[in-house]
């Protein structure tokens, strides 16, 4: 378990420094969106979403996961493993990386999760999927993993092309 948070972290690490200059020049590009634009770009599941330099797509959603991967190195949910599948599409003129730690989960009554990239490792078959820059044009399609309460039923998800940026809403039901 530890080794699994380490690998979190250091990778989190990497992904925050790769990310710095991308979200420069979003802010420079875009004006920078005022929380209220937010509300008028709010998709679907299916439809397209654009933050920054990414268009994101989620696939599905599928929460009341217990564990993920296999024994011995399986991890199991503190409460419920939500499991979002995504595409994400490089629609800029460089190379962004995309870092699903700085994507984030909402209930309805506006509690936020964030996504646990531990878990991540193990929803991924190919553990490299959100680790490398995604060039202009290409795309990639993972899972994004978020530990909520077994009581607990997601509305939204808020995504990110980096940490620095104003994201995009997804609406999940």
């Amino acid at each position: 378990m530890r080794k699994t948070t380490t690998l979190a972290l250091i990778a989190t690490a990497v992904v925050a420094l790769g990310c710095g200059s991308g979200a420069t020049d979003k802010a420079s590009s875009s004006g920078g969106a005022e929380a209220g634009d937010k509300a008028a770009t709010t998709a679907k599941i299916g439809q397209p979403a654009r933050d920054g330099k990414f268009e994101f797509t989620v696939k599905s959603s599928k929460c009341g996961v217990a564990k993920i991967g296999s024994e011995p190195l399986a991890q199991k949910a503190q409460g419920q493993f939500c499991l979002v599948t995504l595409n994400v599409k490089n629609i800029g003129k460089e190379a962004q990386m995309f870092d699903g730690s700085s994507q984030k989960a909402y209930a309805a009554d506006g509690t936020e999760y964030s996504a646990d990239s531990g878990a991540a490792i193990y929803a991924n078959k190919n553990a490299d999927t959100f680790l490398n820059d995604i060039n202009p044009g290409n795309q990639v399609t993972g899972v994004v993993v978020f530990d909520i309460p077994k009581n607990a039923k997601l509305a939204k998800l808020e995504l990110h092309d980096s940490m620095f940026s104003g994201g995009v809403d997804v609406a999940l039901s």
